[in-house]
C-alpha cells in the first residue's frame, strides 16, 4: 500500500473509532434488535436470495447490515479497519443470538488474514470513497470470491460528488468528477452523516472513483457485470437540499428524475 494511502487509511481509521459509538446511538437499531432486517427494496431486488449463502460484507462498519443480511438467512462474515466499529458489531450479534464472524482488516490488505472464499462479496452505502487504490479492492474482491460467486454494491453516484454539498438551491460543481491519486482533505466542522448534533473531531481522506474506474477495476479481475442501475435517489440527506419520500430514501426534488444519486452494480466471477 502506498505511504500516502496508508497515512489517509489511519487518519480515516480514527474517524471512523470516533463515530461507531455515535453511530449505535443514530442508526435507530431498535426495528435491528427487535429483528426486522435492515436491507432496501433495491437490494433485495437485485441480490437476492441469499438464504444459505456464505457471504462477506466489506466495510462492514458496526455490523447492522452485516446482521441484517444474517436475519435473510445468509452466514454472514464482516470486514472492517475500525475495531471500535467492530466491538459494537460483535456485541449487537450477540445479543441477537446471531452466530457472524467480525475480523478486523483493510479491504486494500485482502485476502490477508481472509482463509476462505465466499458465494457474496457484498459491499454497500458510502464505501467506495474510503477506497485509495480501486485495482487492490477489485483484485481482493476477486480473490475471495468462489469460481461463479456474485460480487454486489449499492452506492452513491460518483457524479453525486462534484456538488458542493454545503449549500442548497441550484447544484454547484466543487469536485473533479474524476478520479486524483491525492485524496480530498475534508476538516470542516460538518455534522456527521447520521447525527446532524455531532461534529466529528477527527477529519477525514476521500477519494472519488468514476463509474468506469469501479467498472474497469472489476472487470480487469475477471468479473462479468451482470446488472448496473443508476437511481434518482440516496440512501441519507447527502445535500442540504434533500427531503425525505420514505424511511430509506432522499431525493433533491428539483431534479427528480434528472440526475443520478445513487448506483447499484451486480458481477459474477467467472468460472
Amino acid at each position: 500500500m502506498q505511504h500516502h494511502i496508508r497515512e489517509a487509511e489511519r487518519a480515516n481509521r480514527a474517524f471512523w473509532d470516533e463515530v461507531a459509538p455515535v453511530h449505535l446511538r443514530s442508526y435507530g437499531i431498535e426495528g435491528l434488535l427487535a429483528g426486522k432486517s435492515r436491507i432496501d427494496g433495491i437490494q433485495r431486488r437485485e441480490l437476492y436470495p441469499i438464504s444459505g449463502k456464505r457471504l462477506l460484507h466489506l466495510q462492514c462498519h458496526i455490523g447492522t447490515d452485516t446482521l441484517s443480511l444474517a436475519l435473510d438467512g445468509a452466514r454472514v462474515t464482516g470486514v472492517d479497519f475500525s475495531p471500535e466499529s467492530l466491538a459494537i458489531a460483535r456485541d449487537l450479534a450477540q445479543r441477537m443470538g446471531i452466530a457472524a464472524e467480525f475480523i478486523e482488516a483493510s479491504v486494500l490488505a485482502l485476502p490477508g488474514p481472509i482463509a476462505e472464499q465466499y458465494d457474496i462479496v457484498y459491499t454497500s452505502k458510502g464505501v467506495l470513497c474510503w477506497i485509495g487504490d480501486i485495482d487492490a479492492w477489485a483484485r481482493g474482491i476477486a480473490q475471495l470470491l468462489i469460481p461463479g460467486g456474485t460480487f454486489y454494491i449499492l452506492e452513491g453516484h460518483p457524479a453525486l460528488f462534484m456538488f458542493d454539498d454545503t449549500q442548497a438551491g441550484e447544484l454547484r460543481i466543487k469536485y473533479p468528477y474524476f478520479h486524483r491519486d491525492d485524496p480530498v482533505h475534508f476538516d470542516d466542522e460538518h455534522p456527521d452523516y447520521s447525527d446532524a448534533t455531532y461534529i466529528p473531531k477527527h477529519k477525514t481522506y476521500e477519494w472519488n472513483w468514476t463509474l468506469g474506474d469501479i467498472v474497469n477495476a472489476l472487470v480487469r479481475h475477471g468479473l462479468e457485470i451482470e446488472l448496473l442501475n443508476e437511481h434518482d435517489r440516496l440512501f441519507y440527506k447527502g445535500m442540504p437540499g434533500m427531503v425525505a419520500v420514505d424511511e430509506e430514501w432522499w431525493v433533491l426534488p428539483e431534479y427528480e428524475g434528472m440526475i443520478p444519486l445513487s448506483f447499484s452494480l451486480r458481477a459474477r466471477k467467472r468460472e
